[in-house]
């Protein structure tokens, strides 16, 4: 079933359908919820939400562009006060701002955003500033062991067509700029793999003789590009640093395996939708774009950010 005929019979659907204003319910619908990133999100929406009296259904889509269509259809069919969106990407995106304008429901986009529509808020982080901090992390650190004038700088990127990802290399490339750190290339992730991760991150390695760092814009597949880094016999040569985070990274940072990340903060996107949702609900005035953000992680920082990290970054509230 093509994408066109699954819009005309969600438009169609929706067509029939009312909407209870009233009722205090809210649905996320997400990407992947299996994906770590999103359930901290979908955590902070659930925190926030019981705070503000409101019910909360997650839809998740299993990154299926289908899915994403039919969850979109049972949402606004659910009588819900507003929808929170991270899309699988800007263009469903935009589709789910249509099908909400159609059905009169507020949406708030929590994260990836939209080519075009119409939203109540739309929270992100800043990319561009947490990448230039991030870098001017590794350049100090590259500069203290006397390798920033001879060593070059690798990076395995997210999709360079995602405005995020442009962002991210944007910002890391200005702060290596300006120490006249040279860049080694890049390499864009597809699958998101360990595998891919694996491989793109052995191959700058052995296209680049004077490799001393590689930047993983992103986190949960970090152990690909440690692998490949022990694999080519050059364990303590070739510095990690990384964007997002994991559990372990509390640990990986102080020990100095990574060099630092740039953190989201998931839990708290979350929270700000709902915030941002609930405001709009009750006749306030909203913040259209909010960007929050994104913490530059390094072992000289993580101890006294710590309580941060673990609730704004990891979920974890207990």
């Amino acid at each position: 079933m093509t994408k066109s005929i699954i819009v005309v019979l969600v438009t169609l659907f929706l067509s029939c359908s009312s909407v209870n204003a009233e009722n205090k319910k809210l649905t996320y619908l997400v990407s992947d919820i299996s994906i770590p990133f999103w359930d901290i999100m979908s955590r902070g929406i659930k925190d926030a939400a019981l705070k503000k009296g409101y019910e909360v259904e997650i839809l998740s889509a299993k990154n299926i562009k289908k899915n994403e269509m039919i969850n979109t259809a049972k949402a606004l069919k659910g009588n819900v006060s507003g929808l929170i969106i991270s899309p699988i990407n800007s263009s469903t995106g935009s589709t789910i701002l249509r099908l909400a304008k159609q059905s009169n429901i507020p949406v708030v986009i929590s994260d990836i955003g939209a080519d075009s529509g119409e939203y109540v808020s739309f929270i992100s982080s800043d990319n561009l500033d947490g990448s230039y901090n991030i870098g001017k992390v590794l350049v100090k650190k590259m500069q203290s062991l006397g390798i920033d004038k001879t060593g070059s700088v690798g990076i395995v990127s997210i999709p360079q067509k995602r405005a995020n990802g442009k962002a991210r290399t944007k910002g890391f490339m200005k702060a290596l700029g300006e120490a006249n750190i040279k860049g080694a290339g890049l390499l864009q992730q597809v699958n998101f793999s360990y595998q891919e991760t694996y491989d793109h991150s052995m191959k700058l390695i052995k296209n680049n003789a004077d490799l001393k760092a590689i930047w993983l814009q992103g986190s949960d597949k970090y152990k690909g590009a440690l692998d490949a880094i022990k694999d080519s016999g050059n364990q303590g040569k070739i510095l990690l640093i990384c964007f997002d985070a994991e559990p372990e990274f509390l640990e990986l940072i102080p020990k100095g395996i990574l060099v630092g990340a740039a953190m989201q903060q998931p839990f708290l996107m979350g929270q700000e939708a709902v915030y941002a949702m609930d405001n709009h609900l009750n006749g306030k005035v909203v913040e259209k774009n909010k960007q929050l953000k994104v913490l530059a992680v390094s072992t000289e920082n993580i101890a006294k950010n710590l309580s941060i990290i673990k609730k704004n970054v990891l979920g974890i509230i207990n």
